[in-house]
Formats: structure tokens, sequence, C-alpha cells
């Protein structure tokens, strides 16, 4: 009889609901997927997973469905929105624990959240572009968009709060690249047309370099200039190992941040009193340690 309670507990079924705000990318997908994959490893969890394309107020049903069909705990990826206020106050007002990874939302409440420092992967960048150029040279800067984007505004601001101050010319392309390669591959066209001199081109996230080293190739230019990203997408883990002029990323691994917020549910769900908010450790990858972060079986 006193063993009973012990096994009710073992025997209890959890369900989750992991909401994403858009699956159209690689990393988003590779985040949701690693969540998944670990809910797969507990026989009493039922994971539900769902796609708003992009769409808040899909996000914000998204949730309140979840809510209404009574569900555990909900892990929330929110890609590049800044607040979701009606998808946490539903969650909030039933009591249902949420666990935010990547993207933490502004204005609501939140039991936890697993991300990365986006500012100091900048920093990073940014000094390794100072030492590579020695203070000098001309910079090309892509960005995500748009304007108030949070992780973007963190990622090219750490790179300036180191860049600022030396002889390297910062120009920002007037366009957003959308955090896509194609996007990438286009401003940087602009930007080549309009310069004849650059020594570096920083990108806020690996999609878009990746499309502006396409870009830069095209034009026969790969030798005058290198590039720096953001995330560790293996395509561009590729580019570093194989030395090209794709020098340096920093680590953004959704995978792991997919895998950590799933199993932070699961701790709160056992009673746990969680960490409010995680930062992950973000490395520096050149061509140096590459090789140690290169999977070339993962999704992103």
């Amino acid at each position: 009889p006193a063993a009973a309670p012990a096994e009710e507990e073992e025997a209890k079924e959890f369900s989750i609901g992991i909401v994403n705000f858009v699956l159209g990318a690689p990393y988003f997908v590779a985040m949701s997927d690693a969540a998944e994959e670990e809910g797969a490893f507990y026989e009493n969890v039922t994971v539900n997973t769902s796609d708003a394309e992009g769409d808040v107020e899909k996000l914000t049903s998204h949730v309140e469905d979840f809510v209404a069909q009574g569900v555990d705990g909900i892990l929330i990826n929110a890609g590049p929105i800044e607040a979701a206020p009606a998808a946490l106050a539903a969650a909030a007002e039933a009591g249902i624990p949420v666990v935010m990874v990547d993207r933490k939302l502004e204005g609501g409440e939140y039991t936890s959240w697993i991300g990365p420092d986006n500012y100091q992967i900048g920093v990073q960048d940014g000094q390794y572009i100072v030492d590579r150029l020695g203070g000098e040279g001309r910079m090309i800067v892509i960005r995500g968009g748009p304007e108030d984007n949070t992780i973007g505004l963190a990622r090219t601001g750490g790179m300036r709060s180191v860049v600022d101050g030396t002889n390297i010319e910062v120009i920002l392309a007037p366009d957003f690249g959308g955090w896509g390669e194609d996007g990438g591959f286009t401003i940087m066209e602009d930007m080549l047309a309009a310069y004849d001199q650059i020594d570096v081109v920083f990108c806020e996230n690996d999609s878009m370099c990746l499309g502006a080293q396409r870009a830069i190739e095209d034009a026969g230019r790969s030798n005058e200039m290198f590039l720096c990203g953001v995330d560790g997408q293996k395509e561009a883990l590729k580019a570093i190992m194989d030395g090209t002029n794709y020098a340096c990323t920093g680590k953004n691994d959704s995978d792991e941040i997919g895998r950590l917020g799933f199993h932070r549910l699961m701790a709160v769900l056992a009673g746990a009193i969680p960490e409010k908010d995680t930062t992950l450790p973000s490395p520096l990858i050149t061509i140096d340690n590459a090789c140690q972060f290169y999977n070339p079986d993962s999704l992103f």
C-alpha cells in the first residue's frame, strides 16, 4: 500500500502542446522536431504540435485550443515575433505552465525561457572582424528585419559595440534580407554593384550569409572579402571547414534549445521550480573548431 502513490505518479499521463509561430525555416523546424523527439522517449507523454504559419492570431488560437484540450504544459517557439500577450494570458489564466524557447515574448506571464545571448554572439563576431582586419576596412551589414526585430538588433548591436570606434566603415544595407538565403543574395548583388571595395560582410543569420556568399562568388569577388554570420547552420559550418571566404559564425543551436526546452517543461510538471531565464553558451565557430560542431545529418 505504501508504494501505491509512487505507482500512481509513474503511471500519470501528460500531454504537451508545442506551439510554433512558423515552420517555414529549417532553424525552427529543427527546434520543434528536437522537442517532439524527446517526447517520444516517454511512454506516458503525448506531444502535439501546431504551426501558426506566421500568423499571431493563429498562434494565440492554437494556445487557446491546447488550453481547451486540457494539456499539462505548453512549449512556445515564437520565431521572429516580439509579443503575443493574449496567448500567454490564456495559458496563465488556466494555470498551465509555459516554457518559451529561443524567443522570449514580451508582455506576459511565462514559466521559463531558454535561448541564446544574441548580443554576445554579435560581440564575438565583431571581435573576430576587428582582429582580422586590424581595425580598418569596409563592412556591409545585412539585416533580417523588420526594423524593431530585437534579435537582429541585439546581434548587430553586439557587433557594433566592438567595431564602432575603429576605422572600419560600417554600411547597413538599406533593405532587409528577410532572414532567408534569397534575400541575402539579392541584397548582396546590390551592394556589390554599389561598392568597389568591400572587406567583410556581416549577416544577422547564416541563411542570409550563404546567399550573400553565392552572390559574391557569382561576381568573381570571393578573394576580396570574408563573411561572418550567426546560428551555426550546417551549410555555413561546411563552408567554414572547406576554407572558403565564410570565416565565422556564432553557435545558436536550435536542436539543443528544443530538447532543453522540453526537459525544462517536464521538470516543471514533475514539481520543480525552474530557473526563470536560461542563457545558453554560444561559442564562436571558425575553421579552427568547426569540425567539432558539424553534423551533416542534422536538419539545420
